[in-house]
């Protein structure tokens, strides 16, 4: 244990005896509503109280001891009442890492705090968080932050929020009220019962709102308080874990280290890790076997200045953020379980990381979109936004864009499945000359949602072009009536005036007549002409003359006769089926009309 810094090397663990580790605390929302102010202004009270050696800085997480919550939430924590060691924050960079960050098939997070702008409300990230704090059940609180931004709002520094509340004006009190009953109507509306945190009688049924400002620090003593007391009361057998025994951990990060190669960040939630233990990490193809060459710490904040950011610690007791480095640590995946092996079998720890790899894979088909995200647990994100949106996955991966996921997208059968959907992740610059040149489309977006709206915008683009192409090449259904006293000409062609009944009439559509049960061709309608001018349609309710190749009147055809257009049984089938929506209402009629002559002669017409 390193003498300057306690913790450094313990990570918290606490009483040894008691064996209970540190609560583990995501922070999510929505991108500025101020997430990373709200934990800067954790840290930094008491660093600017002078209280450099309190709050320790982890590798992806921050941990803040009992005592230092204590004289944070004055008044409102007891020490004495709490047996668990304090809080370790995870830095997530955003909500997607969150869902990939699990212990043994749950959250890795024990708790959440799930940040809202109380003049903003739910937005679209909010929502997606709470989904996802819905999917993996994970307990949680909103922190309504910037209650300072209210007009005529007095700050009253690190103060509770009910008595600075109390010291602003009716006026200001009633504002912020009403902003605060539309974020508890927000998660009413995505089936959560909630109030604020102090009327709050049973966490487990209802969450907690605590207004906060994280630039003013008020309201913060409180967040600290319920995050702590949630953690006592509900979460201390959880927190129960074997102090001595082999570490398992969560990937946060892989990186290059100056001097290390590739190593991982990560975050140990049980047991220990040592500086040459064996350990098995979860990688894109298969899990490593590795050996730990050093466990790196941040150095104290007082010394973080130094040129060496890091210090090598010898041991690592949960729950800690941690570097590692290890050879062959490239293809490890973020997300993914670390395991020591130390007096296990091998081969079962293998097994036990390959079993909650498969876990989190995502299902795949045939055809389909190729995805590439940076984590598993946006991949996850994304399947199951994809898997609502009824759009199907062909190959999802971890990893920039390269080259071959390119020849994937490019075998697909149907254009819109010839895409790409990249989350936080690079293009190659191979792969995009080959996107182009195959005509494969990548769509890039670090927000999930744009990223599908997007695809969604492209694929109704190609629709809409596709059934544009199919309306110009389909013969569009008419029923119109030669008038009397309007022929002009008898024969080749018979020239008549006509007034369309329903449907859109156009030059060069065959014409039938309807006769002893069915509907025998007779013509083609050659030109039409409105008032000496050529025209290409007559739509229903409209009159001109029409040149009909064909029929001479008198014989196969008579003035006031019902003519329609001709149409192919495979044309009135696409039209019934799959454009019905798509056409005129008048038109739909002289379909349906169409249809029920033609099927009472054969029922199993254009079906």
């Amino acid at each position: 244990m390193s003498d300057s810094d306690p913790d450094t090397e313990t990570g918290l663990a606490g009483d040894e005896s008691t064996g209970l580790r540190t609560p583990i605390v995501a922070v999510l929302g929505h991108v500025d509503h101020g997430k990373t102010t709200l934990l800067d202004k954790i840290r930094g009270s008491t660093v600017t109280e002078g209280e450099a050696g309190a709050i320790t800085q982890h590798i992806g997480a921050t941990a803040v001891p009992l005592e230092t919550i204590s004289e944070m939430a004055g008044s409102l924590v007891d020490p004495d009442d709490f047996d668990l060691p304090g809080l370790l924050y995870i830095d997530t960079p955003g909500h997607h890492s969150f869902s990939t960050l699990r212990s043994r098939g749950g959250a890795l997070a024990d708790i959440a705090v799930l940040v809202v702008d109380v003049n903003d409300g739910f937005q679209p990230q909010t929502l997606e968080a709470v989904d996802i704090l819905k999917r993996t059940q994970t307990p949680f609180i909103v922190a309504a932050n910037k209650v300072d931004t209210v007009p005529g709002w007095n700050p009253n520094e690190g103060e509770p929020i009910q008595p600075t509340m109390e010291k602003q004006s009716e006026r200001v009190q009633g504002d912020l009220n009403e902003r605060l009953y539309g974020i508890i109507g927000e998660l009413s509306d995505q089936g959560f019962s909630a109030d604020m945190y102090w009327r709050v009688q049973n966490f487990q049924k209802n969450v907690g709102v605590v207004p906060v400002s994280a630039m003013t620090g008020e309201g913060v003593p409180d967040l600290l308080t319920v995050l702590m007391g949630l953690s006592q009361r509900y979460m201390k057998d959880e927190m129960a874990i074997d102090v001595e025994g082999p570490g398992a951990g969560t990937v946060l990060e892989v990186k290059d280290t100056q001097g290390f190669g590739a190593t991982v960040d990560a975050v140990l939630y049980d047991g220990t890790i040592q500086a040459d233990d064996e350990i098995v990490v979860g990688g894109l193809n298969a899990p490593i076997t590795t050996e730990v060459r050093a466990l790196l710490q941040p150095r104290p904040l007082a010394e973080i200045r130094t040129e060496k950011q890091f210090e090598k610690v010898p041991e690592v007791s949960a729950a800690a953020g941690v570097k590692i480095a290890a050879p062959e640590l490239d293809d490890a995946m973020a997300g993914a379980p670390i395991r020591v092996v130390r007096d296990r079998d091998k081969p079962q720890v293998i097994a036990e990381v390959e079993e909650e790899l498969a876990e989190i894979e995502v299902r795949t088909e045939e055809q389909g979109v190729v995805v590439k995200a940076d984590t598993l647990g946006s991949l996850e994100a994304i399947a199951s936004t994809l898997d609502e949106s009824e759009i199907p996955i062909v190959r999802a991966e971890v990893g920039d864009v390269a080259p071959r996921d390119i020849r994937v997208a490019e075998t697909a059968d149907e254009g819109k499945h010839e895409v790409i959907l990249a989350f936080s992740v690079d293009v190659l610059s191979d792969a995009e000359q080959l996107a182009t040149q195959e005509d494969v489309r990548i769509f890039e977006n670090d927000v999930i949602y744009r990223l599908i709206e997007e695809y969604e915008e492209h694929v109704e683009e190609i629709e809409q072009s596709q059934q544009e192409q199919v309306m110009e090449n389909i013969t569009r259904p008419a029923r119109f009536q030669i008038l009397r006293d309007h022929t002009f000409r008898q024969s080749d062609p018979a020239v008549v005036g006509v007034e369309v009944g329903s449907g859109t009439l156009k030059r060069n559509s065959d014409v039938a007549k309807f006769e002893n049960g069915e509907f025998n061709r007779i013509g083609n309608l050659k030109s039409i002409q409105d008032e000496g001018e050529d025209v290409d349609e007559l739509r229903a309710g409209e009159r001109a003359a029409v040149s009909i190749d064909g029929p001479t009147v008198g014989r196969q055809i008579e003035e006031e006769d019902e003519l329609w257009v001709y149409l192919p049984e495979k044309h009135a089938k696409i039209l019934e089926q799959e454009l019905a929506e798509d056409i005129p209402a008048d038109e739909r009629e002289a379909l349906s009309m169409y249809l029920e002559k033609q099927r009472n002669r054969d029922p199993f017409w254009g079906k």
